[in-house]
């Protein structure tokens, strides 16, 4: 009988199985692979650390079934049950939540270098060229070089008192063009109730583009002209880099159906990049005129013209590319 098995076995590794060739086998295989796959990228992976307690989580989904709506919420409400240091895992990502004021003291205190590298995930990538700005970049050398140029040359206290004239001037503009919407016939309805909010954005970007930029690209009247993108769009852009650099994107838990892209963030954060890029080499390009010519008289006024002088210095542990410093200067439209 022993022959017979044997010869059985080889007939049908020699002929295909009959599912093989239907489009439902191929897909069923491939899950099965997939799933497999996974469990032992799992199993491999968490038995490198010693992780806190923590909700067991489900295979190739992990914990993320347990995130509603209001992540913070949900977060609380695990730690209650397991403990201020928790693990979660999300989707092949392990996560370690600390959610007390001494889990945060030994997170960022105690054991400040084991936590302080960022996640390279795709918001990084795609609206921060590709990990160029401190808020994104990798630990390492890039990044304290960084940190270091943005404490004492870019937002040194000499610097800060040098712009302060900028804040004082468009926090005046506001508070005039406030008194003359209020004041001039006829009477605006509703005379005595203001909505802040629109006023406090313009004024928020026309600071942060003068001190920045040197002069109000984004703004209305004269100083804007020459912007190519209109203050509309720009409000826009910046709104939705707010929003991109918040979302969850599939891919960065789950790497395998990053081609897939369901949810169509990496759409729009290509879309915005594209944008913001069009906009910042419009900056780079007019500050770069001005140096030239302005030749051996030119002062360094906004943070474009520093952050140019130091792409040139050739001290520099890590050259500045043209990337970084439209990175840098991103960072500053958003506010950081």
């Amino acid at each position: 009988m022993a022959p017979f098995v044997t010869a059985l076995s080889r007939t049908q590794m020699e002929l295909p199985p009959p599912w093989a060739s239907s489009s439902l086998g191929a897909v069923l295989a491939t899950a099965l692979l997939l799933l497999v796959t996974v469990l032992r990228r799992r199993r491999s992976s968490t038995s490198k650390y010693n992780l806190p307690p923590g909700p067991r989580p489900w295979p190739v989904t992990g914990n993320l079934h347990l995130i509603g709506s209001l992540p913070h919420r949900s977060l609380h409400a695990l730690s209650a049950r397991h403990g201020p240091l928790m693990s979660l895992r999300f989707g092949s990502v392990p996560v370690v939540v600390a959610s007390s004021v001494d889990a945060a003291r030994f997170v960022l205190r105690i054991h400040d270098a084991a936590f302080i590298d960022r996640p390279r995930m795709a918001s990084g990538r795609y609206t921060a060229y590709d990990f160029s700005d401190i808020v994104w970049s990798p630990y390492g050398a890039y990044w304290r070089q960084a940190r270091k140029l943005w404490q004492t040359k870019l937002f040194s206290a000499r610097q800060l008192r040098s712009q302060e004239h900028v804040r004082v001037e468009e926090l005046r503009g506001m508070l005039l063009h406030l008194h003359r919407g209020l004041t001039s016939p006829p009477p605006p309805a509703g005379r005595g109730a203001v909505v802040l909010k629109e006023h406090l954005l313009m004024l928020s970007l026309n600071v942060i583009s003068r001190m920045a930029l040197g002069r109000k690209y984004v703004g209305d009247g004269e100083d804007a002209a020459g912007s190519p993108v209109s203050p509309g769009e720009f409000r826009w852009m910046v709104d939705e880099l707010f929003v991109l650099n918040g979302v969850l994107s599939v891919g960065d838990f789950f790497p395998w159906l990053r081609w897939l892209e369901p949810q169509g963030y990496i759409r729009r954060m290509k879309r915005l990049a594209r944008m913001f890029d069009r906009f910042l080499e419009h900056v780079v390009d007019e500050h770069n005129e001005r140096r030239r010519r302005e030749g051996e008289e030119f002062v360094a006024t906004d943070m474009v013209d520093l952050l140019l002088e130091l792409a040139d210095d050739p001290t520099l542990e890590v050259p500045i590319e043209r990337d970084g410093v439209k990175g840098f200067v991103l960072v500053r439209q958003e506010g950081y």
